[in-house]
């Protein structure tokens, strides 16, 4: 089971991409591609279209992006943010059947999308025969195993992390991806830490909407809402007293396909 986009935690989501944390994600990917006017990118899983705007902005009138997302929910939203972008087309499908031609996109970029696909070969397949020679993927997943709140008792933090373990398939992508890269015949292969800790939980902190996602979801995997309750009472007393922490482990991964 994992998050459901369509639901409340879909605008958690997109809380957390307009935060901090989200803003320094889609510098760091628009920073990697080196995108020309003209270009033609697919950013896969584009959720709320954060990033969209910017890449639309890159590529000019004469290029094109493809947005791709399973959720109607967030295409929605994504729809109403870029809607003053005529050079923005929505797929609504997932990751592994974008339906564009072979060869078609000077640029893939993916932010915290393949980690939730059960199965992520397909999904990189697809990729691969989109993408075309010498272009580039650039992708943002989380070490999931670094992900952690600090200052609640430690048998109960351990319980709500190992319960919110079950969110995403795969919690170390990271690892596993320049090899799955590398069988598919891309080079260059660059790893890049966006690794970041918060010791407060101010109004827009990636780490009040974490902990926010983490509660909602325990709460599916059969924790007491009295624990959840006094989860955040603890986090918030640690807070208080100074010894509040959170920590992320996202990694930027950049790659090209060899020319074939």
């Amino acid at each position: 089971m994992g998050v459901d986009f369509d639901s409340d935690l879909g605008k958690l989501q997109r809380l957390m991409a307009e935060s901090i944390a989200g803003t320094t994600r889609r510098n760091a990917i628009l920073n990697e591609l080196q995108i020309q006017a003209g270009n033609t990118i697919i950013d896969v899983g584009c959720g709320a279209g954060h990033l969209l705007t910017h890449l639309a902005k890159a590529v000019g009138d004469s290029g094109t992006i493809y947005g791709l997302d399973p959720s109607k929910a967030q295409l929605d939203q994504a729809r109403k943010r870029c809607s003053e972008f005529e050079n923005i087309n929505y797929i609504e499908k997932n990751a592994d059947q974008s339906q564009l031609e072979n060869n078609s996109c000077n640029s893939v970029t993916s932010t915290q999308a393949l980690e939730y696909v059960p199965d992520v070969e397909p999904a990189l397949d697809e990729i691969t025969r989109i993408l075309k020679s010498g272009g580039a993927f650039v992708n943002v997943s989380i070490l999931w195993d670094h992900f952690k709140f600090y200052g609640a008792d430690e048998k109960l933090n351990g319980k709500v992390h190992e319960a919110y373990r079950a969110h995403c398939s795969h919690q170390m992508l990271p690892m596993e991806l320049p090899g799955k890269l590398e069988r598919r015949g891309f080079e260059n292969i660059k790893d890049r830490s966006l690794a970041f800790v918060i010791t407060r939980r101010n109004g827009n902190s990636p780490a009040r909407y974490s902990e926010a996602l983490m509660a909602n979801f325990a709460l599916t995997q059969g924790l007491s809402a009295e624990e959840i309750l006094d989860w955040k009472s603890q986090l918030e007393r640690a807070e208080q007293q100074g010894r509040f922490g959170f920590t992320s482990f996202p990694v930027l991964t950049s790659a090209s396909l060899s020319q074939r």
